[in-house]
């Protein structure tokens, strides 16, 4: 590589801005594209790394994070009762499969400045199959 090529390098990765991802605002909560491509019983095990911070229903006690019924379609940072991030709070965007996906890939990239210390799923495979699980798992109980 020649002096002038580095330099043309190093001003070009310099010069661009780090990008996050941002979430899909108009997404469908009701969109099922990528928990249809997942196998909801590896999904349930790869939830293990997830309980001791969430639970599934209304009903049970809170933890460290927010309870995840009705997960699909709640805007973000909207739980009642639940201390939520700055950023969360801040945030615009209900969650849809293809924000949690971003989300679980890399939660401090997708959102900077939450308090999730989990550092995601980098399979994809894993995420959906996380994702068939919770569509399952998540879903309010008819009163």
């Amino acid at each position: 590589m020649t002096f002038l090529s580095k330099t043309a390098l190093l001003i070009a990765l310099t010069a661009t801005p780090l990008m996050t991802a941002l979430p899909a605002a108009n997404a469908d909560p009701a969109d099922t594209t990528i928990s249809a491509q997942g196998d909801a019983t590896k999904g349930q095990r790869l939830f293990n790394r997830c309980k001791a911070c969430h639970n599934l229903t209304a009903t049970a006690r809170r933890r460290i994070g927010p309870n995840l019924d009705s997960l699909f379609g709640r805007q973000a940072g909207s739980r009642d009762g639940f201390k939520y991030s700055k950023a969360l709070q801040e945030a615009d965007f209900v969650w849809t499969e293809q924000n949690l996906n971003d989300w679980l890939a890399q939660p401090r990239t997708f959102l900077p400045g939450n308090k999730m210390s989990f550092a995601g799923l980098r399979k994809e495979q894993d995420r959906k199959d996380l994702m068939a699980y919770l569509r399952e798992a998540t879903v309010e109980a008819a009163e």
